[in-house]
């Protein structure tokens, strides 16, 4: 009986702890060609309607994808939510929910004969749906008065991490840095965003989802191309490795010194 109430007692906390968040992210959707971008939105506290605030766009991985609108805030929600982060730094944060067949980056999967996973990095080519609900969004945000526009930030993990490249690859002028975890792009594409965005890429040196060597890719890319990139590599962490990179006490202080070039 002990056991029961104790097993009950954690399921009680983890759901008032998940209702919390969802409470403070606002559900939002932004209508758009192809349909409608589910979205949540989380204010500063003490949200004055007649200022500017940086803005920063969170991209989920493939297993929050959905239709539910509240997925998605399954990774990185928390970091946002922390008391002290949002008095050191104020901001209008948005979660995105890629529909659950579409998919953020531009990429063809596939398996070999060892059933180990492969991806094809695309160089620009046709958006996903799902990024050009992301690109729409972006575009309308731009147009705010309560959006900092030389503060706008993205960052992603896994298939967050591949649409936070393509983002930037896509609209290179709008963010003023960007920090993927456990993603890639194609390294021909460093060439649009190298010199105008800051980078801090995150990957976990065990990861066997989605392997390190993309990041390590990209990073030797932008750096070839004059960019301004950060690698870390946690030399421990699988694919998780955003459990890491939220844990880095230098991450945010980082990401709202930049301002846009």
């Amino acid at each position: 009986m002990n056991k029961f109430l104790t097993i009950l007692l954690a399921w009680l906390l983890i759901s008032s702890s998940t209702l919390a968040q969802t409470a403070e992210f606002l559900e939002r959707g932004h209508v758009y060609n192809e349909g409608v971008l589910q979205y949540r939105v989380l204010y500063p506290e003490n949200y004055d309607e007649s200022k500017e605030y940086p803005l920063v766009l969170f991209l989920h991985g493939a297993g929050e994808r959905g239709e539910d609108n509240k997925k998605q805030l399954v990774h990185g929600s928390k970091l946002f939510l922390d008391a002290q982060n949002r008095r050191d730094f104020p901001a209008i944060v948005i979660f995105p929910q890629c529909p659950t067949e579409d998919y953020w980056a531009n990429v063809t999967q596939w398996r070999d004969d060892e059933n180990k996973r492969h991806f094809d990095f695309h160089k620009g080519g046709k958006p996903t749906n799902a990024m050009k609900g992301l690109l729409s969004l972006v575009d309308s945000l731009t147009k705010l008065d309560q959006v900092d526009k030389d503060r706008m930030y993205v960052m992603g993990l896994s298939m967050g991490g591949m649409g936070t490249f393509e983002l930037v690859s896509r609209r290179p002028k709008v963010f003023a840095a960007a920090a993927p975890i456990c993603g890639g792009d194609n390294p021909k594409s460093a060439g649009k965003y190298a010199g105008k965005v800051p980078f801090w890429i995150f990957h976990g040196q065990k990861d066997d989802i989605v392997l390190p060597t993309f990041s390590e890719a990209m990073a030797k890319a932008i750096e070839g191309k004059g960019g301004d990139v950060k690698f870390t590599l946690y030399p421990n962490a699988n694919h998780n490795s955003w459990d890491p990179a939220f844990a880095e006490p230098e991450l945010l202080p980082w990401m709202f010194s930049k301002t846009r070039n």
